[in-house]
């Protein structure tokens, strides 16, 4: 895998993504992506924020075959709701080299569930940005209910919130009966540095063994180029606890643009966002070849159960 860093290796939905310039480990895992459509197939919900562009499982193939990774894990994005037939039908396609975080409803059967793990699905995903804020108490059932239906299946649960409500919520977490995923470098501030305030509660978790922290789209947190700040996140994670750390490229790459208003009635664009140089960042930040294969296969294996 070896190579100049500027050579690019390929595109994929109209991006180039730079050749990693190290030797990406065999069994490397993305543990963050999506699949759109096809639409004619796999339709939006009528109640979406925003309308993405189609990223099937074509392209996402395309994609790991880029980066030279074996596996993938497929999160349930917010504009299919609770219907996860799109990822389900990508699992069943990909089979042991995929695993599934689904979004589902609160009175989901035990049938439902067993199907669902059967399927490839080892986490549920949930949204506490508001509830967590505004409504602690409904954010603690919120979490405790989904625990409770994870739990049976050894599942995890993947929450994407910011740091204060985790802060907030610390001993709840501490306190459930399965690790809880937090997205996105938990939505840490990557201007504000490792001594931010709140950080030390996620901090406290990872060592724990509770929380798993995704290093992926960094975009989200840093407004630098380079997104060296993230880094500094990053590695204060990494002396936490190197255990507890999962890479994903988020892609395709959906998101809000700052000052555009999204509007489900127009296609949002995905950000061009180069995953290559997110794999490359990602080893240069752990610092080691031993740590950066904790991070991309051996962390993986063990929460999705590869």
């Amino acid at each position: 895998m070896s190579a100049s860093p500027a050579a690019a290796v390929g595109r994929v939905l109209g991006v180039e993504h730079t050749r990693p310039d190290f030797d990406v480990p065999a069994g490397a895992c993305d543990c963050h992506v999506h699949v759109f459509g096809p639409y004619d197939r796999f339709p939006l919900s009528p109640d979406r924020r925003y309308t993405p562009g189609p990223a099937p499982l074509a392209d996402l193939l395309a994609h790991q075959q880029t980066l030279g990774l074996d596996r993938v894990v497929i999160v349930q994005p917010s504009p299919y709701s609770t219907d996860n037939s799109c990822m389900l039908d990508a699992l069943h396609h990909l089979g042991d080299k995929a695993r599934g975080v689904a979004v589902i409803d609160s009175g989901a059967s035990k049938k439902t569930l067993r199907d669902l793990h059967e399927a490839g699905i080892r986490g549920l995903r949930v949204n506490l940005e508001t509830a967590g804020v505004t409504d602690p108490p409904a954010a603690r059932r919120h979490l405790e209910e989904t625990a409770a239906q994870a739990a049976p299946f050894g599942w995890h649960v993947q929450v994407y919130v910011d740091l204060g409500v985790i802060a907030a919520l610390h001993d709840v977490i501490r306190d459930l009966p399965v690790p809880v995923v937090f997205d996105h470098f938990a939505r840490a501030k990557a201007a504000k540095g490792p001594d931010q305030p709140d950080l030390a509660a996620l901090l406290s978790l990872m060592r724990l063994g509770k929380a798993y922290v995704k290093l992926s789209a960094p975009r989200r947190i840093s407004d630098l180029p380079d997104h060296a700040d993230a880094g500094e996140i990053a590695k204060a994670l990494a002396r936490a606890n190197p255990e507890r750390l999962l890479w994903g490229s988020d892609w395709p790459h959906p998101g809000a643009r700052p000052g555009i208003a999204r509007d489900p009635n127009s296609i949002e664009p995905f950000h061009p966002d180069d995953d290559g140089l997110a794999l490359n960042r990602l080893n240069s930040w752990m610092g080691s070849a031993d740590l950066t294969r904790r991070v991309l296969v051996e962390n993986p294996a063990r929460l999705y159960g590869f």
